[in-house]
């Protein structure tokens, strides 16, 4: 019998970033070349993402443009991506707050005596217990994009908070997607 080879393409945790930053952009600027200047990645790498996104049926590219699936990445957002990216936490240090501390839940949620959830950064407000960002290069993104930035902090809450945490981000990332569906 011959060798079987696995060809199974798996997403990796630049392509939800990929996604999330095409979702917080108006269709016009959701250019492959766009998209790298938005995620801080190269060009290739983010018509890779889409390329597995598209395997995946989380997008489509249409007229040479990358367009999100909401409905399919909704539902992968909401009760799929926690397990295929579970959190990395690390040690104390300075960075961005993530999760709870970071905006919208942070007016939800009351903060605890426990250190905040952050992604390590050099120049990061806050001191907190480090959360390995999906990307490197996602804490810079963010600070570029207020609505990245809410989406990521969300879904990092979803895939790292408590029960009660994971329910208010859920709620809240789920109007994102309602939002991004009445303005394109």
């Amino acid at each position: 019998m011959g060798k079987v080879i696995n060809r199974q393409i798996a997403l990796k945790p630049q392509d939800l970033v990929v996604l999330l930053a095409a979702l917080s952009r108006a269709p016009a600027s959701c250019s492959y070349a766009d998209l790298a200047d938005a995620t801080g990645m190269a060009a290739s790498a983010v018509h890779a993402s889409i390329k597995r996104a598209v395997s995946a049926r989380l997008a489509m590219v249409k007229d040479r443009q990358p367009l999100v699936l909401k409905s399919q990445l909704k539902e992968f957002v909401l009760t799929g991506a926690m397990y295929a990216f579970p959190p990395v936490w690390g040690a104390l240090t300075r960075g961005l707050p993530t999760s709870y501390a970071a905006s919208p839940l942070n007016a939800v949620i009351a903060p605890s005596a426990d250190p905040p959830p952050v992604w390590p950064h050099p120049n990061g407000p806050t001191r907190g217990m480090s959360l390995a960002p999906l990307y490197p290069s996602a804490p810079e993104a963010a600070m570029r994009d207020e609505k990245l930035y809410a989406m990521l902090a969300l879904f990092d809450a979803i895939r790292a908070g408590q029960a009660r945490e994971r329910d208010a981000a859920r709620k809240i990332i789920a109007k994102f997607f309602e939002e991004s569906s009445a303005t394109k």
